[in-house]
């Protein structure tokens, strides 16, 4: 399945926004992997931050990842840099963005 969401990063946190994703730690992108996603891309435009993963099933990864603990703390992390954070706790597999329209 694929997933879209929407976050938005603080004006002021770009450079530690773009910093922090050069170095995601290797035992988070595991257990992403491990999850089921095959694919997460984050595209930025302005402060805009618009994500699309592949992944077998979205609710299943939020509830492996929910509370492993590189996890919490890179969520953490990420809830200082950014002005709208995904709440990854509500909607499950439906808190993605709606598609609009697809070729």
């Amino acid at each position: 399945m694929r997933i879209a969401l929407h976050t938005r990063v603080r004006a002021d946190r770009v450079a530690q926004y773009e910093a922090a994703h050069r170095e995601v730690p290797t035992e988070l992108t595991a257990a992403i992997r491990a999850a089921g996603v095959t694919s997460w891309t984050i595209w930025r435009s302005g402060c805009e931050l618009f994500h699309l993963l592949e992944c077998e099933d979205y609710a299943r990864l939020l509830t492996e990842l929910e509370h492993l603990p590189v996890n919490v703390a890179w969520q953490a992390r990420m809830a200082d840099l950014l002005d709208v954070v995904h709440d990854y706790s509500e909607g499950g597999a439906d808190a993605g963005l709606p598609v609009v329209w697809e070729l």
